[in-house]
């Protein structure tokens, strides 16, 4: 699947225990989107485009109006990405 270098970016933090949070009209269309890593900090490019796009694929998925999370397809369609996460030594 053909997926945009952000679209990747948010998949990535999404496999890492990340959400999207959405803000919606009173019509129900997403005006916003607001993506946190699994810590709770906001990933700065995070455009609205590229949630939509994993919507329509169908990479993400939102339960009982919770926050967009990973769905089965995101978690295949994720390419292997090199842990960025500093390892304390104990």
């Amino acid at each position: 699947m053909n997926l945009s270098k952000t679209e990747q970016r948010v998949l990535h933090v999404l496999a890492q225990g990340g959400h999207v949070r959405v803000q919606r009209s009173p019509g129900g269309k997403i005006l916003a989107a607001t993506c946190y890593t699994y810590d709770g900090q906001v990933l700065a490019d995070c455009p609205l485009n590229a949630i939509l796009g994993l919507r329509r694929k169908r990479l993400i998925l939102s339960q009982e109006g919770g926050p967009y999370r990973l769905a089965r397809a995101g978690r295949l369609a994720v390419r292997a990405q090199p842990d960025n996460r500093v390892q304390e030594a104990s």
